[in-house]
């Protein structure tokens, strides 16, 4: 029999080496399990025993009887442990010893890499020189088992973890719960609030249920609950403002929008709308004004109609 790393083997007790441990025999080969490697009572010389194989820090095959989360070959969903910034991730799998997850299979915007604590989807694989290492499960490996949306999830709020972050968009695989693996999603670049990390778990709302059963995903609030934030918030910046007036309007370049409130200009408009529909504000030469406070403004006018910037 041969040895190979990152399989799990039944092998016979050939001898005990103290203070070391046990020679367990492959054939013409033996492998070294150390007393530290030992789960329940210390086996006999002779006794048959389910080991994984692993290489130590020394470069060795070595036996475990620790189960690993994942085999050769095998999928899994592991935590980061560790992070090295010439090396990759260290992957808790199970036996008190990491697996690295090569620099090379992490996003090249450093934004975009896990952190400590995060978790992601890997398969066990070989390197050139045999040595175990983790490797990112794609679209090909997780779509098999992942199962379609039921039409219950419309407009409802999940749980994701991503397995692909793309500028256009984020890849992800949204909790099954009691469905089981999970359903593949994507987060659109227009729908996301910020940059998602790989391996980042977070809730989005289910926009769209495709035919396929997979879902699009977006971290904006519904539309109307979003109105009644984004006009609440501008109310408070207008009550917080000197004479209650702000030299913001419809006519307002979207991109100061976006940096003076951090909405979209359709969502300020909306906020705006909804404020004038009730009386609390009203617009006068790309000026916004509480309703209580018109009259004052009115009165001596604001020194400079700058077009939308602060003055």
């Amino acid at each position: 029999m041969s040895l190979i790393a990152g399989t799990t083997v039944t092998l016979e007790v050939l001898r005990e080496v103290s203070p070391y441990g046990y020679f367990l025999g492959a054939g013409d080969q033996d492998v070294m399990l150390h007393y530290t490697e030992l789960v329940g009572s210390k086996p006999k010389i002779g006794d048959k025993v389910e080991v994984f194989i692993f290489f130590d820090t020394e470069d060795r095959l070595a036996a475990t009887m620790k189960k690993p989360f994942l085999t050769l070959g095998e999928m899994a969903l592991l935590e980061v442990a560790d992070i090295h910034p010439r090396l990759g991730c260290f992957l808790e799998m199970g036996l008190g010893r990491q697996l690295l997850l090569p620099i090379r299979e992490l996003p090249e915007l450093i934004e975009l890499r896990p952190q400590v604590g995060d978790k992601v989807y890997v398969l066990m694989e070989h390197d050139k020189q045999g040595r175990l290492r983790a490797k990112l499960a794609g679209e090909q490996e997780l779509a098999p088992l992942a199962l379609p949306a039921p039409a219950s999830w419309m407009g409802q709020t999940v749980k994701a973890r991503v397995y692909k972050p793309l500028q256009m968009g984020t890849f992800v695989l949204v909790d099954g719960g009691v469905l089981g693996f999970g359903i593949i999603g994507m987060v659109h670049s227009s729908e996301r609030s910020r940059l998602l990390r790989l391996g980042e778990e977070f809730e989005a709302r289910v926009s769209h249920i495709r035919e396929d059963g997979r879902v699009n995903l977006s971290m904006s609030q519904r539309k109307e609950i979003g109105m009644d934030v984004d006009s609440a918030a501008l109310l408070d910046f207008l009550n917080e403002r000197p004479g209650g007036a702000m030299p913001y309007s419809d006519a307002t370049p979207p991109e100061i929008i976006k940096q003076r409130f951090g909405i979209s200009k359709s969502a300020f408009k909306r906020a705006l709308g909804k404020l004038m529909k009730e009386g609390l504000v009203t617009q006068k030469e790309n000026w916004t004004y509480l309703a209580r406070s018109e009259e004052a403004e009115a009165d001596q006018g604001p020194s400079k109609d700058n077009g939308g910037s602060e003055s």
